[in-house]
Parts: C-alpha cells; sequence; structure tokens
C-alpha cells in the first residue's frame, strides 16, 4: 500500500450522511487527545493531513480519507467531559449509525494513552468490539514520555488490564521517534489482504 497517496475525503458530523460503501475500511478509535491524528500524519507521511487540535472534544465528526483506494476512518474522541449533552447525544448516535451500517470493517486500531491506565471509556470501546465481532489492535501512544523503567512498567500492567480481551496485539507507538508505525502497518496490511482473524 502506498500510504504517500493519501488525501483527506469528507467529514460526516450525522450517521444520515454516512454514504453506503463496501471498500475496505481501516479505522482508529480512542479517547480526546489520545494522538489519532498524530498516527495518521505519521502513516501518511505528513505533518498535518490530519488536523491536530489542541482543544479535545472540539470537532464530533468521522473523517473519512483515501488511501491507495483503502478507507481510513478517524472517529470523533470520545471521554471529553467538557462536551454538552446535545453534542454528547450527537456523538452516540454518530457512533452508533456508523457502526450498524454494516461497514466493510476490516480492523479497528484502538489508542490508548500508554502513560495512564485504562479509562472505563476504553474498556467500554473495547467490550463493544468484542460483541461486535470486529478484529481490533491497541496501539498505546505517547510511548517515547515514558523513561526506560516507567515503561516497562506500564507495558507489563497494561498487559494485565486487557487480559479480558484475549491474546490482541499491543504495539507501543510514538508519533516522534516513529517507534512501533512498521508494526501498526503490518497489521493493517494483513487485515486487508485477509490474513485470519487477529483476535482469535
Amino acid at each position: 500500500m502506498n500510504y504517500n497517496k493519501a488525501f483527506f475525503e469528507k467529514a460526516f458530523g450525522l450517521s444520515s450522511q454516512l454514504p453506503d460503501d463496501d471498500t475496505c475500511e481501516i479505522v482508529f478509535a480512542g479517547r480526546s487527545n489520545v494522538g489519532k491524528s498524530s498516527l495518521l500524519n505519521k502513516l501518511f507521511n505528513r505533518k498535518q493531513l490530519a488536523r491536530v487540535s489542541s482543544v479535545p472534544g472540539k470537532t464530533i465528526t468521522i473523517n473519512f480519507y483515501d488511501v491507495d483506494g483503502i478507507k481510513f476512518v478517524d472517529l470523533p474522541g470520545y471521554g471529553y467531559a467538557k462536551i454538552s449533552k446535545q453534542e454528547l447525544n450527537r456523538f452516540g448516535e454518530l457512533m452508533e449509525g456508523y457502526f450498524q451500517s454494516d461497514r466493510n470493517i476490516k480492523l479497528v486500531i484502538q489508542l490508548i494513552d500508554m502513560r495512564h491506565p485504562l479509562t472505563e471509556d476504553d474498556k467500554g470501546m473495547i467490550t463493544f468490539m468484542m460483541e461486535m465481532g470486529l478484529p481490533f489492535i491497541i496501539v498505546m501512544t505517547k510511548c517515547d514520555k515514558l523513561k526506560k523503567t516507567a515503561y516497562a512498567e506500564r507495558l507489563k500492567k497494561s498487559k494485565d488490564e486487557l487480559a479480558f480481551a484475549g491474546n490482541v496485539p499491543v504495539v507501543p507507538f510514538s508519533a516522534v521517534t516513529g517507534q512501533g508505525i512498521n508494526g501498526i502497518k503490518n497489521y493493517i496490511e494483513n487485515a486487508i489482504s485477509d490474513g485470519g482473524n487477529i483476535n482469535e
């Protein structure tokens, strides 16, 4: 796959706006400010194709990118406490509508900030994906911000925290150093080529 062919396609704020499409989709999910845009930009080898917001929860849209004929889907970040009730309801409708619209989801990349324990929202999202039978991996972001000892401790503890998810692959990632990016690309490309269910 040629990641340099990536371009922003469109953003949707309501599930009713989502077009029917059977193209393979790679989905990116995680809390607000977890680093989804930074990961996408690293994959695309661009600085600002995916806009990095300094205000978490500011925009609730599903953003679609075309990457050499494959759809990369950036879901809105969840878990931002200051969001209005109206926006929270729209978020729920948008997410539910997306996952129930019979899309060709090949892989969900669930991002978690490596510096912190899993939140209840993270656990809820992972449980939802398991119940839906969606293939997914865990990407632990911002791993470069941890010193060696703390890195090792968080990696060990995160495996315990994720025990309920079975043998889910876990990839530490840094947008600064590029650590983990090749592993993430391998999971994406294997998922597109139907290399089997990675969560079995």
